[in-house]
């Protein structure tokens, strides 16, 4: 029943179910993001549970916790306009070095991508413990081998990291382009046709082909109109 109060203002109930505690207290205690099916197993039942996602997520949203949802897969994160409070815990992580961050740069753009190619691109070596420490962070793995004679092993980013940086996919990062009039790299000096190769640059190819398919098919249903 609702309850009616003073001035007519009416008053919802807002009691969370069982079902609601029961998946507010599985995703806070995981150590990790879960998707719909592992969440499904530990409370064994799938009745609403798309629901019950997005009203916790609703319920969360202006609290200094939020529940987001990426690559299908749901977590509790501070909130972002708190991260300075944070400040100080970043505060004692190690910095990661320049040829570590040059290092991650190259296979996220690149990938999948061998150590030799990785130094090429770089113009230097690199100390072995520098992609060691992306695999440690699992924001690296390695994505088999290359069919060139000494079968190189090829490295590629994880779901990891782009649950880390908070990104959907990897053609959510900037383009070339984008990354030129920000004045951040030289797009003069870069041969568009292989930088960004692999996952990323087949998820760049879809987009593109998807909206060929729909100028195509804006132009058949402009088409009777015109000849009209």
């Amino acid at each position: 029943m609702k309850n009616k109060k003073k001035d007519n203002i009416i008053s919802f109930p807002t009691s969370p179910t069982k079902l609601e505690r029961q998946v507010e207290a599985i995703l806070f205690a995981a150590s990790e993001p879960l998707d719909v099916e592992t969440i499904e197993k530990r409370v064994q039942t799938t009745s609403n549970l798309k629901k019950i996602l997005e009203n916790l997520q609703e319920t969360y949203k202006s609290r200094g916790i939020n529940l987001v949802c990426i690559k299908n897969k749901w977590s509790f994160r501070t909130a972002e306009d708190l991260s300075k409070l944070m400040a100080l815990q970043k505060s004692t992580q190690k910095k990661l070095s320049k040829a570590t961050i040059e290092t991650l740069a190259i296979i996220v753009y690149h990938q999948p991508v061998t150590r030799s190619e990785i130094e090429e691109i770089r113009g230097v070596s690199f100390a072995s413990n520098t992609l060691e420490i992306l695999l440690e962070l699992n924001w690296v793995r390695p994505a088999g081998r290359k069919d060139v004679p000494g079968k190189p092993i090829q490295y590629a980013t994880t779901e990891n990291f782009l649950d880390h940086f908070n990104i959907q996919r990897l053609s959510d990062l900037p383009t070339i382009d984008e990354l030129g009039s920000a004045g951040l790299i030289d797009t003069s000096s870069i041969d568009k046709s292989i930088f960004g190769t692999g996952k990323f640059f087949k998820e760049q190819s879809i987009t593109e082909k998807q909206n060929i398919y729909e100028d195509i098919e804006d132009a058949i249903k402009k088409a009777p109109e015109e000849e009209k």
